[in-house]
């Protein structure tokens, strides 16, 4: 089995792996780089949003029929 072999049989892990370790490794610089965040001063967060609002109770069938 020489190098064509070892090629044939791996090609999948010898082109993914160093490309994922690319990846990773591109993506650490851009999540470092401080040209792609705002500053404290230019951050305005956004307001608060009401997550649950709760059903009405639903009234009895008694009520709604006088």
């Amino acid at each position: 089995m020489g190098l064509r072999g070892f090629w044939q049989g791996n090609k999948v892990l010898l082109v993914m792996v160093p490309s994922l370790g690319l990846i990773h490794w591109g993506w650490y610089h851009l999540k470092e780089n401080p040209q792609l965040y705002k500053t404290k001063a230019e951050y305005t967060p956004e307001p608060g949003i009401a997550a649950y609002v709760p059903p009405r109770a639903a009234r009895p069938a008694a009520a709604e029929s006088k």
